[in-house]
């Protein structure tokens, strides 16, 4: 015996209880697929502890950067002003060794480095899972907002480092100020 209901374009239909059950059965697999999908994501740790190390750790890569450089300049600066004489390559040989030591900081920044790429890949992963499991699609359109950031970094030139090197040659930016 069947039901008689009215389907969503209007139409009347009559259906089997035991097609029913077995549609309700798959829409409860559905969603506790999902479920245990969402669990993968482990979407607290990412919020807690993954993404927060991210930031930290691109902070302190500028913070070692932004030290080494100072470091830098300011023992090239030291050079420089050396009175020459007596003990003047001794003085010079110090000095260069002070800069050996700032250039350092590329290994740990280098390390740092690694540790955000490792979250950055896992997040990428868990959520690739995530969108295979629940067969998600894009939105049809376009994200205004990433649109005009990308029209803003364009027209100021803000696009960061090249993939692969500059994008133009040292010696063409040499002859420029040459």
């Amino acid at each position: 015996m069947g039901m008689t209901f009215t389907a969503r374009d209007g139409r009347s239909q009559t259906s089997n209880p035991s097609a029913m059950v077995k549609e309700l059965l798959d829409i409860a697999d559905y969603i506790a697929s999902l479920r245990d999908a969402i669990a993968l994501l482990r979407a607290n740790e990412l919020t807690r502890d993954r993404l927060p190390m991210v930031h930290e750790e691109l902070s302190e890569v500028v913070a070692a950067t932004a030290g080494a450089t100072n470091s830098i300049m300011n023992t090239a600066e030291a050079i420089l002003a050396l009175p020459e004489g007596k003990g003047y390559r001794d003085a010079v040989e110090a000095k260069i060794y002070d800069i050996f030591e700032a250039c350092t900081f590329q290994d740990i920044t280098g390390q740092r480095i690694a540790k955000v790429a490792e979250a950055m890949s896992q997040l990428e992963g868990r959520l690739a899972r995530f969108t295979a499991a629940v067969k998600a699609r894009d939105a049809a359109g376009i994200d205004e907002t990433e649109a005009d950031r990308r029209k803003r970094n364009e027209s100021l030139l803000l696009n960061g480092p090249q993939m692969g090197g500059p994008a133009t040659a040292q010696d063409a930016i040499d002859a420029l100020f040459a």
